[in-house]
């Protein structure tokens, strides 16, 4: 019989944790294992929210604690349609694996979280497809090598490598042929796997390698594609809520209630009753709403950016250890994983507090942060036609009338901010699927005219922010004329 956490029996070595959100709840022994390493750590010092602390207090929780949340949520869900439907054959080590997957989905993190990767790592390396999801994946290979797991794991029965890409692919999406031989033999030779414990996957149109397409519901648990509903959004949705002193209405107890595996087009995913239809527009709501008074408030929005431009201007002066001793500089780390579990929030103060007369320029950005002389918001227009591009303004400035105003086209930043449901002009509750009472294992696509009310009729926005470097009045006022010059001359084109 396989070892692992069961729905009424708990293996000697779990582990209770008081969490804020969630209160006292319990781990298996081999996700403390996990936790109690130096790059799960890491994450106490990344902040959820990045940016966001320096205008909203509270928000001063960390990726370590949302990450636990995740973790247990997962095992929640898990349990909870293992109870309901035995017939789905869901195996402790599915359990776990999705649990492990919930806990170091965001291992990747960088400092001041998503502001690491859309504000600084986009900028210096633009020829990168990078995101932290890739690096979470990266740093989770590393944490098992280096921690040794692979004996906690197969302590536990996890199969190896076949665990090991089931936990990778629900953290970053599926793996093409090419990308999984790559990945199996990586690990073999890492971890001092036996060849023969690998079997060539089925290439059908099952496009996942870790779990067969009669277990495809279990990569909807974690970072679901289909339709974004997943425990990662319930735990960041109520953790930030609660940080943030913003309502949520959205109740992932219901939810838990109430899903069931169904068979849609051949292919089994996790749906919802008819009935919690309102329950899913509150889960769109929120994610909506945090993202437009926190994550891309008008404040939060300028500090990342100039965060982002302090570790650009420092970015080779910041010099941190990898493997065989190398020196990193700070764009660099995400190449070395070594590095990189030192690299977190602590390269603010690092920069502040330095006497480096090359990190001068960087430091006066971030002290003007501290002082709170950030730079300021001109204006913001709705825009949907076309993509705003601030070099063109810039080149378009640089030819304007001369004036007393000592106002360089560079001091002018102007940003695309996009704001929508989680699915882009689409309606996210067409990607759902619900099941009657009186028919739970029939699916069905709630029909058009019992949406429409709930739900507002646009989905995305667009806002073009412009900021000013430069905070006099005089400066802002020649800032925001001629933006709106170029702007009516680019829009009657």
């Amino acid at each position: 019989m396989e070892a692992g956490p069961m729905l009424d029996k708990r293996p000697p070595g779990s582990k209770v944790f008081n969490d804020s959100i969630h209160g006292h709840i319990w781990l298996h022994p081999l996700l403390v294992r996990i936790i109690n390493t130096l790059q799960f750590n890491r994450l106490r010092n990344l902040k959820q929210l990045g940016g966001t602390y320096f205008v909203y207090p509270g928000a001063s929780h960390n990726r370590f604690e949302h990450s636990i949340g995740v973790a247990h949520l997962a095992g929640r869900l898990v349990r909870a349609l293992r109870k309901q439907q035995p017939e789905l054959g869901i195996s402790p080590r599915d359990e776990l694996c999705v649990q492990i997957a919930g806990l170091c989905h965001d291992l990747g993190h960088g400092p001041f979280s998503h502001m690491f990767d859309d504000m600084f790592i986009k900028k210096l390396r633009p020829e990168l497809e990078w995101k932290h999801e890739k690096a979470s994946v990266e740093m989770f290979k590393h944490m098992v090598k280096v921690n040794k797991l692979k004996v906690d794991m197969e302590k536990y029965n996890l199969k190896l490598p076949e665990d090991l890409v089931f936990i990778i692919e629900q953290i970053n999406g599926p793996l093409e042929l090419n990308e999984y031989k790559k990945l199996v033999e990586k690990l073999t030779k890492d971890l001092g796997l036996d060849d023969k414990s690998t079997k060539s996957p089925n290439q059908a149109a099952w496009k996942y390698k870790g779990r067969p397409e009669s277990k495809s519901f279990l990569y909807d648990i974690v970072a679901n594609k289909r339709n974004g509903i997943d425990v990662d959004k319930w735990d960041y949705f109520a953790r930030d809520a609660h940080h943030l002193g913003i309502k949520n209405d959205f109740d992932y107890k219901r939810f838990l209630s109430f899903a069931r595996v169904c068979e849609v087009n051949g292919r089994k995913q996790i749906c919802t009753r008819d009935k919690e239809l309102d329950n899913l527009y509150e889960f769109f709501h929120i994610r909506h709403r945090l993202h437009q008074r926190a994550c891309l408030h008008k404040v939060v929005f300028i500090m990342e950016k100039m965060i982002g431009e302090a570790f650009e201007k420092a970015d080779k002066y910041i010099q941190t250890s990898g493997s065989e001793g190398r020196m990193r500089s700070l764009s660099e780390t995400i190449y070395d994983m070594e590095a990189y579990t030192k690299l977190t929030d602590h390269v603010f103060d690092k920069i502040l507090n330095s006497t480096d007369r090359n990190l001068a320029e960087a430091k006066g950005i971030l002290k003007r942060i501290v002082k709170r002389k950030h730079y300021r918001l001109v204006t913001e227009v709705p825009h949907q036609k076309f993509k705003i591009k601030q070099e063109e303004f810039h080149e378009w400035y640089k030819n304007k009338p001369k004036s007393d105003v000592k106002l360089q086209a560079e001091d002018i930043i102007i940003e695309e901010i996009k704001m929508d449901y989680g699915m882009e002009e689409k309606n996210p509750i067409d990607a759902m699927r619900f099941y009657r009472k009186d028919k739970p294992d029939e699916a069905f696509q709630l029909p058009e005219e019992k949406v429409s009310e709930l739900l507002p009729k646009k989905f995305s926005e667009k806002i073009i922010r412009v900021y000013c470097k430069k905070t006099d009045d005089k400066s802002l006022e020649e800032a925001k004329m001629y933006f709106q010059q170029w702007y009516d001359t680019i829009n009657q084109g």
